[in-house]
């Protein structure tokens, strides 16, 4: 009778004895006891990285050649592909060298695998061989079959210089086989030469200080035939009994003369003795990025699908990581090596990306954040863009102030005091220069302008470089070196906002009183003025005005839900806003939140840049807004459509594209875009 009034229930490895009579009382609670354990469970089964979020198959077919995605780790400037032709197989394409220019191809394939026909120099390659390829976040993977023979290869970065092919050839008969390999290759793009220096050859550059090598470690070289574009290297003949494996080891280096070549390729060698151990290590640190990712994701975006999107949008992030180099002095992200002029760090790019990127890699997130403060100026000034040719660097205009933000992020991740310390007073003196040189009437209300009096580059402060609200703006001198808009914009007053209330936590934190107290009084006088002046009641939403305030610049964009963002927005007038940006004729588009509203006459959804296509960041903001004010059932509505109605995002192989049809969700601009994937990333905790 005891037995029968009892029920077992096996919670993880324990069990535990329930009378019957409480069951029905219980079950709810033990039911989500149980979902719970089965979720940390999903999360254990996830630890193994999903395989081709990203497709990187194809062969350039010159060196400018872009038609392919490419792979990089570890912030490396140069990276690889898988062939898609069966000519090449037995290497990897590439490497795409961002060294050079703007990126190029050095070589179709710089590396590839043959063997010699025995007593001749006859060559024959692995084109009657089936393949089998994969991409992982930490290596490229290709297994080749005939009848004889099973080939590996795996390609991964173990560290930023350097790129390791570890070879793996087993005898897959029932007789024991003798066979020469043999690696052959050459250079493809104009400038590079093929040198031997001892076992190294040596890759130089007529246009680039960067130097390459090709060392193949621990095997007897027979032979070596070296040209100025060509190289083939033959090992010595080995034989392989039934079932037996032999191991090849190449790594292909790339170095700019501030870092220590010889240094490297020693540790290159070393590495070589155990290129396995190497390999593993890379693929447990990126589980281990992916498994602190899926518990943050929440419900109902943290299935497996969502979870091979975070891969993809890591990934990403990922093969746009550059580490320093020339006048970039410390890591960080390009907004996509896919584009050729977007090889250097912008400012709020990098303040997008450095947010996302704490939640995985707080060090890489502070070293983005460091890269573009290195060129603070004296009076508080951050450049637009900078680049490893300094020459090229953008002194015309600054970006949004999203620093503070990002800093605080990154704190919320790692609760480093030391860096918001360190960060701290560069950001007080970046917020005090917007109101030194760009509030032309000093109202404490701001405007974009630029330091050469110049309209595009005032607009290109914005962000939003041909937006519709710009139209018809002219400039007004500031000084000699900083020039207005004649316009005040709301989405600069937010973000100001947003920056008084971070530094004003920031200055808590490292126990700045005064500081706290004068950014707590500020922030309440800027907000009571963003009510007032920017929104319009009959309207519903907030406007950029003319610069006395008095006259709204009626154009409907994504600056409006700003406020909402930055939480300055009553309740009454954030839901004005919400149900604006809730109307399918407006916001609520195909793909939500287009950057002008879809009933403006200037709305261009196919190409517009700013003048109506969705971009990830503000539609981003917008979510983050209506959560901010109780909206969730709205947010969760339109982050559904913006991550499955957006081309390519949910398939997989597919990029990441810079911006959205809103209309049709056609990918647009340049793909491999680091912010979309940031804020998608974002999107998926629910930030």
């Amino acid at each position: 009778m005891l037995s029968g009034s009892f029920t077992n229930i096996k919670l993880s490895n324990k069990q535990i004895h329930i009378p019957k009579r409480l069951m029905c009382f219980l079950f709810p609670f033990l039911l989500l006891i149980s979902c719970n354990q089965n979720e940390n469970d999903q999360i254990t089964d996830q630890i193994k990285q999903p395989a081709n979020v990203l497709d990187f198959t194809g062969v350039p077919v010159s060196p400018a050649d872009r038609n392919s995605l490419i792979f990089s780790d570890q912030g490396a400037w140069f990276a690889y592909g898988l062939p898609d032709t069966n000519k090449y197989y037995g290497g990897f394409t590439g490497p795409f060298l961002m060294t050079e220019e703007n990126g190029l191809w050095g070589s179709v394939e710089l590396s590839q695998l043959v063997f010699v026909g025995k007593g001749s120099d006859i060559l024959s390659g692995l084109e009657n061989f089936t393949v089998v390829q994969n991409a992982y976040l930490s290596h490229l993977e290709q297994v080749f079959n005939n009848r004889n023979l099973k080939i590996t290869q795996n390609l991964f970065f173990p560290s930023p210089l350097t790129a390791m092919i570890i070879t793996e050839i087993r005898n897959a008969t029932e007789v024991s086989i003798e066979i020469t390999p043999a690696w052959k290759g050459n250079v493809f793009l104009k400038g590079l030469h093929l040198i031997r220096k001892g076992n190294r050859i040596e890759i130089h550059s007529d246009n680039s200080p960067a130097t390459g090598y090709i060392q193949i470690p621990g095997i007897q070289l027979s032979e070596q035939k070296i040209n100025d574009t060509n190289y083939f290297v033959k090992l010595n003949t080995i034989r392989l009994d039934p079932g037996e494996t032999t191991r090849l080891i190449l790594s292909q280096s790339f170095i700019f003369p501030a870092y220590d070549s010889e240094k490297e390729l020693q540790n290159a060698l070393i590495i070589a003795k155990d290129p396995a151990s190497a390999l593993q290590n890379r693929i447990r640190e990126k589980e281990n990025q992916l498994v602190a990712l899926y518990r943050k994701q929440k419900s109902p975006f943290n299935d497996r699908s969502y979870k091979n999107l975070m891969a993809k949008l890591v990934l990403t992030l990922q093969n746009n990581t550059r580490i320093p180099a020339g006048g970039i002095r410390h890591r960080g992200l390009f907004p996509s090596y896919h584009y050729k002029w977007f090889n250097g760090f912008w400012a709020w790019d990098s303040w997008k990306h450095a947010a996302a990127v704490a939640f995985y890699d707080p060090g890489l997130a502070k070293d983005q954040i460091r890269a573009m403060y290195d060129y603070q100026q004296e009076n508080g000034f951050i450049p637009d863009c900078i680049f490893r040719d300094t020459a090229l660097n953008n002194y015309r205009d600054t970006k949004p102030p999203l620093s503070a933000w990002a800093v605080w992020k990154i704190f919320e991740a790692d609760h480093d005091t030391g860096f918001v310390n360190e960060m701290f007073p560069k950001i007080k003196r970046q917020h005090s220069w917007w109101y030194a040189e760009r509030d032309h009437d000093h109202d404490s209300i701001c405007e974009y302008g630029s330091t050469d009096g110049t309209t595009v580059a005032a607009r290109w402060e914005s962000g939003m470089d041909n937006a519709v609200r710009f139209d018809h703006v002219r400039m007004l001198k500031n000084s000699a070196s900083a020039y207005s808009l004649d316009q005040e914009s709301v989405d600069l007053n937010a973000y100001l906002y947003a920056e008084k209330i971070f530094l004003k936590k920031m200055a808590h934190l490292l126990n700045h009183e005064k500081d706290s107290t004068r950014y707590s009084r500020e922030a309440a006088r800027l907000k009571s003025k963003i009510r007032e002046q920017f929104f319009d009641p009959v309207k519903g939403w907030f406007f950029d005005t003319s610069i006395d305030g008095k006259k709204q610049v009626e154009v409907m964009g994504c600056e409006g839900w700003i406020p909402l963002w930055a939480k300055i927005s009553t309740p009454e007038q954030a839901e004005a806003v919400k149900n604006n940006m809730m109307n399918p004729g407006r916001f609520n588009t195909y793909v939500p939140f287009p950057t002008l509203s879809a009933d403006h006459p200037d709305f261009q959804p196919d190409g517009g840049y700013w003048r109506g296509p969705v971009w990830i960041d503000q539609a981003c903001f917008g979510i983050v807004g209506l959560r901010n004010y109780g909206y969730h059932q709205e947010a969760t509505e339109v982050t559904y459509k913006l991550i499955h109605n957006a081309e390519g995002v949910m398939t997989k192989g597919k990029s990441i594209r810079e911006n959205y049809n809103p209309v049709t969700g056609a990918g647009l601009e340049a793909e491999n875009f680091s912010w979309s994937a940031a804020h998608y990333l974002l999107l998926l905790i629910n930030e």
